[in-house]
């Protein structure tokens, strides 16, 4: 595949937004390592190889094992991910694919035994950025370099 278009080069004030948001993100009060898990499962899902490269080595960078890194795709089989790691990968996976799962009841449960309500919208808007990344990633198939 080749790229598209350089999507910062071409709306510069867009990217500033998406920047600003992803800042924001940062400053909501969730571990760090739990954003990493869930940008990896919601990339994985969109097939955004560009952002599955970057968040695997940031989550890597941060002290996250490579065990847990490979089973985030099996995270439900999978026995290393706490149930606050596991209600938020549940959740990703509902709002990542929220046309098919309409955000089940289910998913909703375990994600408010585990997270505060602020918590519970913070998380929601981490998947809303990193859906938002994947989008522009594939559709203007942004690469990850060698």
């Amino acid at each position: 595949m080749e790229n598209r278009i350089d999507f910062y080069t071409a709306s510069p004030d867009a990217m500033k937004a998406m920047i600003a948001l992803e800042g924001a993100v940062g400053k909501l009060g969730l571990e760090p390592s739990l954003l990493e898990l869930i940008k990896l499962r919601a990339s994985q899902i969109n097939g955004c190889a560009f952002c599955i490269d970057m968040h695997t080595a940031d989550a890597r960078k941060a002290g996250e094992s490579e065990r847990r890194l490979y089973a985030v795709t099996a995270w439900r089989e999978a026995p290393f991910f706490s149930a606050r790691e596991r209600a938020a990968l549940a959740w990703t996976e509902a709002l990542t694919l929220i046309a098919q799962s309409h955000a089940p009841d289910a998913d909703y449960a375990m994600l408010s035994a585990q997270f505060n309500p602020a918590e519970m919208v913070n998380l929601s808007l981490a998947i809303n950025a990193i859906n938002s990344w994947n989008r522009l990633a594939v559709g203007f198939r942004k690469m990850p370099t060698e």
